[in-house]
């Protein structure tokens, strides 16, 4: 008696964990679905910049919506392989929905998947520094040129297509700036980053950034002699070979 009974109860210790998580499953809440971006205006964009020719099934989908609430199997049934393909889309949707975005996602002036970057000369303002209320309406109105002056900065920033200045929002100070996530200042003039194309005549000072294939691409390693597992077997074999062709 006791033995069934023992018996039982280990029988049902197994399955406990799996009927709780089914239970949780109704009450888990669907996660958001991220906001387009200038950059990042459609799931074809999408698709185009994270690379390993996923570009190819963007018809395969019909909206923005539909990319983002997809779950594995769903994918399977649209013919997207193999299964590495859906876990690499699968890893770059959640990247995204958390705003990890690659080089030019968080640009905010875009023009036809072309953004342009710009070198200027900002003030040398810090948010704790004391602004008068009228002194601080007027630099949030201000445009910062790319001029030299003292008591100014260098800094890489997005600017509107063919502006040569960038106009502060309201509430905006330059020690808001950020420059670009990717891109850096060389030598103090060249903005130089992943597929950044300097502009001819401005000496390195203004670039433009466009979306292409595999912009945000994660490259895959190549295998060597057949890869970590069986690299040592496939050398032996090799040098095997090598002394019977010596000896012949």
């Amino acid at each position: 008696m006791i033995t069934s009974q023992l018996r039982s109860f280990q029988s049902f210790s197994q399955v406990a964990p799996y009927i709780c998580c089914r239970c949780l499953h109704k009450h888990v809440e669907a996660k958001k679905i991220p906001d387009p971006t200038p950059f990042v205006p459609d799931h074809t964009t999408f698709l185009t910049l994270i690379g390993r020719q996923l570009s190819k099934h963007a018809t395969k989908f019909d909206s923005w919506k539909q990319l983002f609430t997809l779950s594995s199997p769903q994918l399977k049934e649209m013919g997207i392989e193999p299964a590495r393909s859906r876990r690499y889309l699968l890893c770059w949707r959640e990247k995204f929905r958390k705003g990890k975005f690659g080089i030019g996602g968080d640009l905010k002036y875009v023009k036809d998947g072309v953004g342009e970057l710009r070198v200027v000369e900002v003030p040398t303002l810090k948010k704790s520094a004391s602004i008068e209320p009228e002194a601080e309406s007027e630099a949030s109105t201000a445009f910062l040129s790319s001029t030299v002056s003292p008591g100014m900065t260098k800094l890489v920033v997005n600017v509107p297509a063919g502006e040569t200045t960038y106009k502060l929002e309201k509430g905006q100070s330059t020690a808001d700036l950020r420059k670009p996530k990717g891109v850096k200042l060389r030598q103090g003039y060249q903005i130089v980053g992943p597929y950044v194309q300097p502009q001819k005549g401005s000496n390195g000072s203004v670039a433009i950034l466009k979306v292409q294939e595999g912009l945000w691409e994660h490259k895959r390693g190549h295998k060597v002699d057949g890869g970590e597992r069986r690299k040592a077997e496939v050398r032996f074999k090799r040098r095997v070979e090598e002394r019977k062709k010596e000896r012949s």
